[in-house]
């Protein structure tokens, strides 16, 4: 199973330079995908600030049906400041990288802060 990252999802949505790549990603393991609240959320975040509230809205109705939501336990919140000083991440990669050892997913990223953490969770670069 993958934890697909927010820029995977954002890179189509904005219409970005690698969204037909993160596009045939997607199509080809849609039944083994997963989605963070986080980045669900932050999804919704940048496409309000960008007037494309409809467009969230497709993607909530297109993706949101095929793709399982996952978050982070409750106890879990305490060990991102660790992640933080011991591994180098902001809060956003900290979360996901914790999201996906909590349940054992595979991350697919276009962020190379994810380097830091390859050798002890599976990365996988668009």
């Amino acid at each position: 199973m993958y934890l697909v990252d927010t820029n995977i999802f954002l890179e189509i949505l904005l219409e970005q330079e690698k969204k037909e790549k993160c596009k045939k990603f997607l199509n080809e393991n849609i039944e083994n995908l997963c989605i963070s609240d986080f980045s669900l959320h932050f999804i919704g975040v940048i496409l309000f600030r960008n007037n494309k509230e409809e467009v969230f809205k497709n993607f909530v109705d297109d993706i949101i049906p095929n793709i399982e939501i996952v978050t982070l336990s409750k106890n879990s919140y305490k060990d991102l400041p660790k992640v933080k000083k011991t591994l180098g991440l902001d809060f956003n990669d900290a979360y996901q990288y914790k999201t996906a050892e909590q349940h054992n997913l595979k991350i697919v990223t276009m962020d190379k802060d994810f380097e830091k953490v390859k050798d002890k969770i599976t990365i996988i670069f668009l």
